[in-house]
């Protein structure tokens, strides 16, 4: 995922000596001096070391030193209030024991999104939960502006709560709010709000002249209102606060058994005004979440927790009032350290529809597989029958222009620049993409009786632009920005497209586009088996090539060719054997495939789950397993997954957290428990056989 622009880039370094047959320095060549970060860079959390909350409407990150440093409102995808994620002056919401930045430990509450910090001091100990706010439904008296999906019986309440409980002895805390509006562009001014210190106000100044923005991107009111409009902030708290410039701070000396809350809001609803209604507040957040996963079907095994915690993540990353699936809750977090591969990943791929929905049925989540569903198909034009061409992706509002800009103000996580918002790549020619909607609708109808007639045209449209466009070359699945070419995996997709398509027309008793339809994939099958495979019989990037893609994993897992094929085996194998670095797998080598970008880039996590789930489907459980368990130690402190890993050092790289890479996990961790569980019984039989 990534966007159009081509801008030159330097080639990154790896700043490795050189050495001799036996691994010892090279005396005859001189070491490359180590490139050592400016100073700045290590103020920067490791991005693994983020927590993740969501209230299914807004998301934020917080670090281990007690800052919440990636926030954005009204929307994911409005612009940031706190922003010292991309740039350690773009603004943040701390508290902590004074003079203490290392936590002694966090977690999630068990089955819930609500964060639990233990911190220990010389002279006591103190636990801080934080939590966005979720109660029972509020607009009672007027529809929402917002909502297009069927409302539940919760709702946000547009509250960040932070609670403060003295376990021990004595603690001196500190609470620093300082919001930087419309990412850093807007300073905040602070007003007292009552006749004491305990409520106040932040409302972004008048953007400098200095620092001129981008075009509005979104101003349809009915899809959340102007998104550049920030939002006011109110900060209530039992703890007097001091307005100090930009900043709202308070201190305070706890004893043990003392306990002291703060929330921030954003909204006409009513904050917490007593601890009493803030520790209310939580319990029923952590009821909420509850009763959310237990409404998941998750087997009995120790990866069980790896399973709940991907559920929560994606339900995390779901805008609720549209039913859309974010690809991550983060912009410009780099791919490669200091690098320029930055991309805006606030926005809703197609691609993801396919494995957001196996993975969400598959858990027995189906009303949030159903309402991204009528997402997609609200996007697409099937929900009142117009027509609109099928875009790559979407706002999660069901945006269609994505302009892209960049913040050259904003330093970048560490130096990594630019800074971009928005996606180019919304616009671009990606011929996998009728595929994946078409495998989604089948996966989403297969076990219904019939098919609603308002989504029959939409079907026959969208096979009919894969059938005039299979042909032709395209960017790929990785939206790479070098000349389109032929690539193998975007045929496969158009291929699955009029397999789907022909199933579809089955289904809805049209027998004669059922037949012509079958027709033409067997036409497509046929164009791939001659000229996507090298002389090994192992499948290519692109036709004519001989570089090795993760995407042709797609192979086996869309079914194109059974697994016991011996070109679907070759081909897993030799990605499993030759596209890995350290046994995670890469997209390709950047080395040999023209992506319009210099540098390196990490191993793709969704890509080394996919290789378990297709090791699985070929019979090859026991290293499914392996490299499985593999991936599993790699997980951040939380169990949350960034885009990529680097191969040498486990570093968590891009944006986070990651719904494809936690949507693969379901994938291939689900695979595994049945295959072992049918290896166990001997009725071993892969999961998309037949």
């Amino acid at each position: 995922m990534a966007h159009q622009e081509n801008t030159p880039r330097t080639k990154a370094r790896t700043g490795a000596p050189a050495v001799d047959r036996n691994g010892a320095p090279d005396a005859r060549e001189p070491a490359e001096p180590v490139a050592v970060p400016p100073a700045d860079t290590a103020a920067f959390p490791p991005i693994a070391d983020y927590a993740f909350l969501s209230d299914c409407e807004a998301n934020c990150l917080v670090a281990p030193s007690g800052s919440v440093e990636w926030m954005c409102l009204p929307r994911p995808d409005s612009p940031s209030v706190f922003g010292s994620l991309l740039d350690r002056s773009a603004g943040h919401f701390r508290i902590s024991p004074y003079g203490v930045t290392v936590p002694a430990a966090r977690r999630y509450l068990p089955g819930s999104m609500i964060l639990e910090t233990t911190w220990q001091t010389g002279t006591g100990w103190v636990i801080v939960r934080d939590a966005l706010v979720m109660g029972p439904w509020h607009n009672r008296t007027r529809r929402s502006r917002t909502y297009r999906r069927t409302p539940d019986d919760w709702d946000a309440e547009h509250v960040l709560l932070r609670t403060i409980r003295c376990v021990s002895g004595t603690v001196e805390m500190e609470l620093t709010c300082e919001p930087a509006f419309d990412y850093h562009r807007s300073s905040a001014r602070w007003t007292y709000v009552g006749d004491d210190y305990h409520q106040a106000a932040a409302q972004a100044m008048p953007a400098p002249h200095d620092r001129p923005r981008p075009s509005d991107l979104r101003t349809d009111a009915d899809r959340g209102g102007p998104q550049h409009d920030s939002p006011t902030l109110t900060l209530t708290t039992d703890m007097r606060l001091g307005l100090e410039g930009r900043d709202a701070r308070a201190r305070t000396r706890l004893v043990e058994g003392d306990q002291l809350y703060a929330a921030l809001s954003w909204s006409a609803l009513p904050p917490p005004h007593t601890y009493d209604e803030a520790a209310d507040a939580m319990w029923r957040t952590a009821e909420y979440w509850r009763q959310w996963i237990n409404i998941g079907s998750f087997p009995d095994h120790p990866w069980r927790e790896y399973l709940q915690r991907s559920a929560l993540t994606l339900k995390g990353l779901t805008y609720a009032p549209t039913g859309a699936l974010m690809a991550a809750s983060t912009t410009s977090l780099p791919e490669t350290p200091g690098g320029s591969r930055n991309w805006d990943y606030r926005y809703t791929w197609v691609r993801d529809s396919t494995f957001a929905l196996w993975s969400l049925y598959t858990l027995g989540l189906n009303r949030e597989a159903d309402d991204y569903f009528a997402y997609i198909a609200e996007v697409s034009g099937s929900d009142d029958g117009s027509e609109r061409p099928l875009q790559v992706m979407y706002g999660i509002g069901g945006e269609r222009t994505l302009t892209e800009g960049t913040l050259d103000h904003l330093g970048g996580y560490e130096g990594a620049r630019p800074v971009r918002i928005g996606n180019g790549a919304y616009d671009q020619a990606q011929h996998d993409m009728w595929g994946a909607l078409l495998d989604s609708i089948y996966l989403h109808l297969r076990s219904r009786d019939q098919i609603p007639e308002f989504l029959w045209p939409l079907i026959v449209e969208q096979v009919g632009k894969a059938i005039d466009n299979w042909r032709k070359p395209d960017r790929g699945i990785w939206e790479v920005r070098g000349e389109p070419k032929h690539f193998t995996a975007s045929k496969v997709m158009c291929w699955v497209a009029l397999d789907r398509g022909a199933r579809l027309a089955r289904m809805h008793g049209e027998s004669e586009y059922g037949a012509k339809w079958s027709k033409i994939a067997d036409e497509i099958r046929g164009d791939i088996l001659e000229h996507g495979l090298d002389e090994r019989g192992v499948f290519t990037q692109y036709y004519g090539g001989t570089s090795l893609d993760a995407s042709l994993l797609l192979v086996v897992l869309r079914r194109f060719l059974p697994p016991d094929d011996p070109r679907a085996r070759a081909t897993v194998l030799a990605i499993a054997d030759e596209l890995t670095v350290n046994g995670l797998v890469l997209r390709y080598r950047t080395e040999s495939t023209d992506d319009g970008l210099d540098g390196e880039e990490g191993t793709f996590t969704i890509c080394s789950f996919w290789l378990v789930a297709a090791l699985v489907e070929i019979g090859e459980v026991a290293r499914a397993r392996r490299l499985c368990e593999r991936l599993l130690s790699f997980a951040s402190p939380l169990m949350l997954y960034s885009e990529e890993l680097d191969p040498h050092t486990g570093r968590h790289l891009g944006n986070f957290p990651q719904a494809f890479t936690h949507l693969s996990l379901i994938n291939a961790i689900v695979h595994l428990i049945r295959a072992e569980r049918r290896v166990a019984t001997g009725r071993f039989r892969p999961a998309h056989r037949g």
